[in-house]
């Protein structure tokens, strides 16, 4: 099993004038029996997400108000990532005339056409504030805080890599945070330009489109992952490049002295690169001073289990595991 979690958005994606069908509510049953995660990525405020859909405890983690808020449904623990709206802000909307207006821990919410309005009085007051578009929907946060940002703290919460994420949209304010997951998936009801930038688009549209991602992620995992991730590049052959794909495995074979370690060495930094993560097993001490890389054990003091295990739980963490203290037989 490659993806480790699904990240969805909610609105036009899992749901459908804003209700999550039966069918779809099973799939992700099934999804998470798998022993994968479960991630909802909204824009909607918690108190609205949570009266709308109930069944939100199925998730791992929701980010809401477009990133702002990180909700974990097992706990109840909420986390906000950005300060609170300014009070002359809003007043100031409401003096103008924008309605509806929505707020909520960070984020501040009207539709369309009022964006010029909002435009204005950020401007009047002087305020490091961002608009963001969803089909109609304008929505105004700090600068910087955006659905990529969120996914990524309830990915740093859940130990996981963004290149272990499959990442689902539908709209504008979508692009964010499925550039940042490893595989970007469009349902079929998609804005186009958000099918355009997506690795793949599914031929059915919002809950039905999920339902199908999942079913290919529950059989075609390593599939997808080979398919669609392009890895790092290790040469060319008959003068097309060849990738290594994050679910294969090369061999670097030869006699003693020909390069092997200066070949993994370069493949290393390509990983680094690329955001990868690696972990080298060193028999000989031949990585000793790995650029970007965290050093375990080294000639007299034998590598800890426990440090290992700890360490390769942060995905951003590379390691050399020094063996030069163990006896063969360990």
């Amino acid at each position: 099993m490659y993806f480790m979690a699904l990240a969805t958005d909610y609105d036009g994606t899992l749901a459908h004038d804003g209700l999550v069908t039966a069918s779809t509510l099973s799939a992700l049953k099934k999804l998470k029996k798998s022993g994968r995660k479960l991630i909802l990525v909204t824009g909607r405020e918690l108190p609205d997400l949570k009266e709308v859909f109930p069944e939100v405890g199925l998730f791992d983690k929701v980010v809401a108000e477009n990133g702002a808020l990180i909700y974990t449904p097992a706990s109840e623990e909420e986390q906000t990532t950005s300060p609170s709206p300014s009070a002359d802000f809003v007043d100031r909307l409401k003096k103008r005339g924008v309605k509806p207006l929505s707020v909520g821990r960070s984020i501040v919410a009207t539709w369309e056409p009022h964006q010029a309005t909002v435009l204005d009085v950020i401007k009047e007051l002087g305020l490091e504030l961002e608009i963001i578009f969803n089909k109609g929907a304008v929505m105004i946060l700090p600068s910087g805080i955006n659905k990529a940002t969120g996914l990524a703290a309830a990915l740093k919460d859940l130990r996981l890599s963004p290149h272990n994420v499959v990442g689902i949209g539908d709209a504008e304010n979508d692009h964010a945070f499925l550039r940042a997951s490893g595989c970007s998936i469009a349902v079929a009801n998609a804005l186009p330009a958000v099918k355009e930038t997506a690795d793949l688009v599914t031929r059915e549209a919002r809950g039905k489109g999920v339902e199908e991602l999942i079913g290919k992620l529950i059989k075609q995992d390593h599939l997808i992952a080979r398919k669609r991730l392009r890895g790092v590049l290790l040469g060319t052959a008959n003068g097309k490049k060849v990738y290594l794909s994050p679910v294969e495995t090369v061999l670097i074979a030869g006699s003693s002295g020909i390069g092997k370690s200066t070949l993994a060495t370069a493949l290393t930094e390509r990983l680094a690169e690329q955001g990868l993560q690696f972990c080298i097993f060193d028999p000989e001490g031949d990585y000793d001073g790995l650029e970007g890389a965290v050093p375990l054990g080294d000639g007299s003091t034998t590598p800890s289990k426990e440090q290992l295990l700890e360490l390769i739980e942060k995905p951003g963490t590379n390691i050399v595991v020094n063996g030069l203290a163990l006896k063969v037989d360990e």
